[in-house]
């Protein structure tokens, strides 16, 4: 596992260097447009080099010529539909947890400040490439990675772990103030582990949950639909207003882990 990081670090600091030289030549790097393009460029090289690494891996390593099939990413009537329930789930979900916070009188809606189309367009393609993304190198390399000398308790924690710390890698002082946050991840992680391990080790369900949540955040964020009285601390509607960062947010979470370990089957290796 160390050795395939350890190329695609390698592989990945080239493009990454040229990013910053064309940017910094180009742009105001301290701008926090700029910043948020950078983010999306850098993360987008690794994503495509990660992918694009995968099946040499595979050849390598372990003698597997598909290990995307392996991870539960195959193109299947099956996984579509576990997609698009996972999609409606997780913005329901989401949703949910916000109207729910209106009703307590914790948050008031506004309306948005960007056309709801453009706000459904732009979040859908952010939430479908995170959703992708992680769900393929956590939910997909790592666990199989894991999986292959733990026992299947074991890998879920280690995994989940790792999702947390490794979104949580930020200034101590930072940490500190958001602490929060790493239970809400920790929780996160889980479900999308025990979303994917019950339904056949398919990848759909865990990715469309997953870009479900981000989806219907990002259109309510990104459109300042909603604005917090401030009634309540921030480690019960959220920190930093992220909403599975507070304690409402883990409730619903629990219930959200509960709902997806009573759905569907076991996994079933033998078919992979």
């Amino acid at each position: 596992m160390l050795s395939f990081l350890l190329v695609l670090i390698l592989l990945w600091l080239p493009g990454l260097a040229l990013i910053y030289v064309v940017m910094g030549n180009t742009q105001n790097l301290a701008d926090p447009g700029t910043k948020n393009l950078l983010s999306i460029l850098t993360m987008g090289l690794l994503a495509i080099e990660f992918i694009a690494l995968l099946p040499w891996w595979g050849q390598k390593v372990y003698q597997h010529p598909n290990l995307y099939s392996r991870y539960g990413l195959v193109f299947t009537r099956q996984n579509g539909l576990l997609l698009l329930k996972g999609l409606a789930i997780g913005a329901c979900f989401t949703f949910a947890l916000f109207i729910t916070q209106g009703l307590l009188g914790w948050l008031t809606w506004q309306s948005p400040r960007l056309s709801i189309p453009q706000l459904l367009l732009e979040g859908s393609a952010t939430a479908l490439g995170v959703g992708l993304a992680e769900g393929l190198f956590f939910r997909g390399w790592m666990l199989d990675e894991l999986e292959r000398d733990y026992t299947p308790t074991v890998s879920l924690i280690a995994d989940v772990g790792l999702y947390a710390l490794l979104h949580f890698l930020k200034p101590i002082s930072v940490i500190i103030a958001s602490f929060p946050e790493f239970p809400g991840l920790w929780l996160l992680g889980t479900v999308l582990v025990i979303a994917k391990r019950q339904h056949r080790n398919l990848l759909g369900m865990s990715i469309g949950l997953h870009a479900g949540m981000v989806w219907a955040y990002y259109v309510i964020n990104v459109g300042n639909m909603v604005k917090y009285s401030g009634r309540v601390s921030d480690w019960i509607t959220g920190i930093n207003g992220n909403p599975v960062s507070g304690l409402l947010g883990l409730i619903f979470l629990g219930i959200l882990a509960i709902l997806m370990s009573n759905l569907s089957g076991k996994v079933d290796r033998s078919k992979i």
